[in-house]
């Protein structure tokens, strides 16, 4: 379907962005929703004490941060010196809880402690940004682009495949023997990763290699994106959505099914770049997704959107029926949940501009 206004309004589907290894690594960065948040901002639900104790846990760790950092040898004897591992379960620390209790927010204030107030190097990615960089730039290249750091913090920590899970195992220990300290947060706990997508127990070695990296901290609590507020908001109709796109400079205009079949033709470490200086993405007739590619393409393009704040405008089914019940109930649960929590969200800021 089509109308007038396509042909004034730029096209999601029309953009293949190509992002050099070197942007990849430069990108490393907490995204600009989380740009300016630290741990004073942070607000502990009353009746949630996890919360301020993890607050406590994640400033606390990064002091330790900080001050290795500084004990560190300079000139070239520092540069040349293999920094000594530190000691199992001391390397990093995990944030675990459900999806919605800002364990992003904490994670990002760890970020800007140490860059920010520590002036040491810190890098910033999810699971699904630092395994693209392996990809992009090779293992050994890319265990030196991180090694430098004082930190790597590593958001929505999810092991889909059990290469995977071997990856990021030898990734995290190449920075451990190099005295990189560790920071993450998943919706599961470590030992439990990769439990219902894949046979678990055929890597439980490097599973709980993984596990004995972190000091667990769980973070209990309410989605915030939903605290009161209905689920997700009613779809628009058709020419509403038209309507924004055509008022709304930097927004774009696309058919949902030509986004889902574009998603297939860009790499998801390029759905950033692609969605990057978009004011708004309208979707005419959103639909239930049942394919699994085709969601958890779907899941980091939602994460995408949401780390750039960016409204999504849509008609068709509303947000919380756009993936299947066997997709929601199957092996990733919590990033399908993820995702309709943060396109919900976006779908509110979207239905403001309508």
């Amino acid at each position: 379907m089509s109308s007038p206004e396509d042909t004034a309004v730029p096209s999601l589907a029309a953009r293949s962005p190509r992002v050099p290894p070197e942007q990849l690594v430069a990108e490393l960065v907490p995204p600009p929703r989380f740009g300016d948040v630290r741990f004073a901002s942070y607000v502990p639900a009353p009746d949630q004490p996890t919360q301020a104790e993890a607050v406590q846990a994640m400033e606390d760790f990064g002091g330790t941060v900080v001050s290795v950092g500084r004990e560190r040898p300079g000139g070239l004897a520092g540069l040349f010196k293999r920094r000594a591992p530190e000691a199992a379960g001391s390397s990093g620390i995990y944030l675990d809880g459900g999806f919605g209790v800002g364990k992003t927010h904490l994670l990002s204030s760890l970020y800007h402690q140490v860059v920010t107030e520590g002036g040491r190097r810190a890098a910033y990615g999810t699971f699904v940004e630092y395994t693209n960089l392996v990809g992009a730039l090779g293992f050994l290249p890319a265990v030196e682009a991180l090694a430098d750091n004082a930190l790597v913090c590593i958001d929505e920590f999810e092991l889909d495949d059990p290469g995977d899970t071997v990856l990021m195992s030898r990734l995290m220990r190449e920075l451990v023997d190099r005295g990189v300290r560790l920071a993450a947060t998943s919706n599961t706990l470590p030992g439990a990763l990769g439990e219902g997508r894949f046979a678990a127990q055929d890597f439980q070695r490097e599973i709980q290699a993984l596990a004995g990296r972190f000091d667990v901290v769980r973070v209990d609590g309410e989605d915030y994106r939903h605290r009161g507020l209905p689920a997700a908001p009613e779809p628009l109709d058709d020419a509403a959505v038209e309507r924004v796109a055509a008022s709304r400079e930097g927004a774009t205009l696309d058919d949902f099914s030509a986004v889902l079949r574009h998603l297939a033709d860009v790499h998801p470490s390029r759905y950033g770049a692609m969605v990057a200086g978009t004011s708004a993405v309208c979707l005419r007739g959103v639909s239930t997704v049942g394919d699994q590619m085709v969601g958890l393409r779907m899941v980091v393009l939602a994460d995408r959107l949401y780390d750039r704040d960016v409204p999504v405008v849509a008609s068709g089914v509303p947000f919380d029926a756009v993936f299947t019940t066997e997709l929601v109930e199957g092996g990733y649960r919590k990033k399908y949940l993820r995702a309709v929590s943060r396109l919900s969200a976006l779908a509110r800021d979207g239905a403001a501009l309508a």
